[in-house]
């Protein structure tokens, strides 16, 4: 969860690819290439100087490129997972390793994935360690001194400042050491109160930092070790963070850290659960350790996500209760990938820097079946691919999410200095990725996007169908174009998109014509249309019912015309819950919600409405005759007909003479007309009872039954 990100060619996390934490970016260019060619045409690049004469060299001309949406794969529960609370995943002398602490068990898992994070990885549990590991751990970092070349994974854990505990697990030279040491700091100061997110770097100074997010008390707190990374910290606690802009503080039930380092500036994005998701940035400023006054923040949550630095986002209403973030730079941009518990959703967002403005948040819904995740991994790019891991406590499984290399170039990679001309086979957006000197200290990257257009230069959206209510983008692209017109303004979105796009969500069946503008002044009109597939639902409205009686839901609106399927939830107390007016005869109040799907080859278009039944038991009811010989068992007896009694005090018969023939105080016996073993004769009786219903409210009533033979 917690990833320190380094942008600038200095080592201040002192890491390096080796050890698969921090790749250290360049701002200058490794290499120069086109930013647009057609499909068969041939790309030549052309390195730096800086480029010559390094050590070693690898280009990938169709490596995984983050704008891209991830694919996941769910990797099952074979690992040993019981409620996992975080994962992490470095690279240690060729093999990934893999670390999550299970909550649930206190214990302390290592993977290990090999050569590739393609592997299914074996799995080593460590358990508590000897009983050091903090109890109910829920967040962990790993790191490596490259001073010492020494192995650390950091863990915290705790609900409350009793149990509350940070531990540091060392490995030493080697994350394979199969008996690490542990050691537990406590809650020095009895600062902590359940810790998340931890993070831990090197500051320009060479003193080691930390820092944790409390949960519970909205509170920042700095770990302070020092000089030497082994050292028991020190613990500050910050509070809440104010945000000067606003005049108030920007933690609300904060739930993860990622630090970024830029421009000689360090900064935290602190994921943040209530009332609903956001996030918060924190500005540390040159060091890791600012003064008390001059920390501040900024609540990073609005609509509109294109707003200047310091501005909110909450990724459209995408966030509500964000678990884990993890942020990542890749071909010049900063990217977020957040985990959303709620949704069981994967969010990603695009940020043009470190203080914005920020980009669209992309919901990319449940990836590799995640299941309320707790802890997403940093990402990795192992060449030209690229994979992060997501823990989810829901099902205790591991999800593997990557995007990966394509295969649309005629050359895939190349290992020296000057790549030969290549080309595409396929319109699209690729990446071209070169690493110089890797696994050394001088380690550099760069990677940048081409754009591969179509030729014939005319690519347009086809005709389709969409849902009612949903919205689709409509594309016409042509390498030769001047510019492009859309010729109507009926319900089309292009504001703050190319003209050779737009977003369309029409209410009915419509066509959008679009005229293309060339230099030679060709006008090209052509047109999309997108037909609209309507359904309705319609439950009917809300109604009260006597306690015990029955009524018929659904209301006339609903679809009813050609191939439907109707589901209605929850199915209990209805006489079938698969039409679309059943019968229903709840014993209290109950809502019923009704989905309508239309049934056919391409789309399920879908429409849902709701209806309450109140049930009203201010009255008690019974019936006025039955019959003892009947076979009916509803007319045989003689009872209490409610169904939302809480208690029958008594229910008592008498015949015309006064004579008490039955009394009972259960509601589920009824009279069966006999007296002392003997039928008693037709006529009428008298009764009375007395309860209570399940709101407290109390009952009491008496009447006339006939008994008939």
């Amino acid at each position: 969860m917690k990833r320190c990100l380094l942008f600038i060619a200095v080592l201040l996390c002192v890491l390096d690819r080796t050890s698969a934490q921090k790749v250290t970016l360049s701002p200058d260019s490794l290499f120069f290439s086109p930013d647009t060619v057609c499909v068969g045409q041939h790309v030549t690049l052309t390195p730096d100087t800086a480029a010559f004469h390094a050590l070693s060299y690898y280009w990938g001309f169709c490596s995984g490129y983050l704008n891209n949406a991830p694919a996941g794969t769910n990797l099952g529960d074979n690992f040993g997972f019981h409620i996992p609370g975080d994962i992490d995943i470095v690279k240690d002398s060729g093999i990934y390793y893999g670390f999550v602490v299970n909550t649930k068990t206190r214990e302390l898992i290592r993977l290990n994935y090999g050569n590739s994070l393609t592997n299914t990885p074996t799995v080593t549990n460590f358990g508590s360690l000897g009983g050091f590991l903090p109890v109910n751990p829920t967040s962990l970092y790993v790191i490596k001194d490259t001073f010492s070349r020494q192995w650390f994974v950091f863990v915290t854990g705790g609900f409350d400042p009793a149990t509350s505990t940070i531990g540091r697990v060392d490995f030493g030279l080697q994350l394979s050491n199969p008996k690490p040491n542990v050691a537990n700091f406590g809650n020095f100061g009895n600062v902590l109160n359940y810790p998340k997110g931890i993070f831990v770097a090197q500051d320009s100074d060479y003193n080691w930092f930390g820092y944790v997010v409390n949960h519970a008390t909205d509170e920042l707190i700095r770990l302070d070790f020092a000089f030497n990374i082994s050292n028991t910290p020190k613990m500050f606690n910050y509070g809440n963070v104010p945000d000067p802009t606003a005049g108030n503080t920007i933690l609300r039930g904060p739930t993860d850290i990622a630090a970024v380092y830029d421009h000689h500036q360090w900064y935290l994005f602190i994921t943040n659960g209530q009332p609903t998701g956001f996030i918060a940035r924190v500005d540390l400023g040159n060091y890791l350790a600012p003064d008390p006054v001059n920390l501040t923040g900024t609540v990073i949550r609005d609509n509109d996500l294109s707003h200047v630095a310091g501005q909110a986002f909450s990724f459209n209403y995408r966030l509500i209760n964000p678990s884990s973030i993890t942020i990542t730079r890749d071909c010049g941009n900063l990217y977020a990938y957040i985990t959303d518990s709620t949704t069981h959703q994967l969010i990603g967002i695009q940020m043009a820097s470190v203080t914005g403005p920020y980009g669209n948040g992309v919901d990319y819904g449940i990836v590799g079946g995640t299941f309320w995740p707790s802890g997403i991994s940093r990402i990795i790019r192992d060449k030209d691919n690229l994979y992060g891991f997501i823990v989810n406590p829901g099902d205790s499984t591991l999800t593997r999410v990557n995007i990966l290399q394509c295969a649309n170039s005629s050359i895939r990679s190349f290992t020296e200095v000057k790549p030969p001309a290549f080309s595409y086979n396929a319109p699209g957006i690729y990446n071209i990725y070169l690493v110089i000197n890797e696994g050394t200290p001088q380690m550099r990257v760069d990677c940048k996007a081409i754009t591969v257009t179509d030729f014939p230069p005319l690519s347009i959206s086809t005709d389709t169908t969409i849902c009612e209510g949903d919205t689709i983008r409509l594309f016409v692209r042509s390498s030769q174009a001047d510019s492009f017109v859309w010729l109507t303004n009926y319900n089309i979105d292009t504001t703050h998109i190319p003209q050779d796009s737009a977003k369309v969500f029409p209410d009915y069946s419509a066509n959008y014509p679009v005229s293309i503008f060339y230099p030679s002044g060709c006008i090209i009109d052509t047109s999309v249309n997108i037909h609209v597939s309507k359904v309705r639902a319609d439950a009917g409205p809300n109604r009260w019912i006597k306690d015990g009686a029955t009524t018929t839901i659904g209301g006339p609106l609903t679809t009813l015309d050609g191939q439907y399927s109707f589901h209605w939830e929850p199915y209990q107390y209805l006489s079938d819950s698969t039409v679309s007016n059943p019968f229903s005869f709840p014993p209290m109040d109950y809502t019923y919600y009704l989905t309508v799907t239309e049934l056919n080859d391409k789309f399920h278009c879908t429409a849902k409405d709701t209806v309450v039944v109140h049930v009203d038991c201010g009255d008690l009811h019974l019936p006025n005759a039955f019959a003892p010989n009947s076979i009916s068992s509803t007319v045989a007896r003689f009872g209490i007909l409610n169904n939302e009694l809480a208690k029958l005090n008594y229910l008592r018969v008498y015949d015309r003479w006064g004579v008490l023939v039955f009394e009972t105080t259960s509601l589920n016996q009824a009279w069966d007309g006999t007296y002392n073993d003997q039928a008693e004769p037709v006529g009428v009786y008298v009764w009375e009872a007395d309860g209570f219903c399940q709101d407290g409210r109390h009952v009491k009533k008496h009447g006339n039954v006939t008994l008939l033979r």
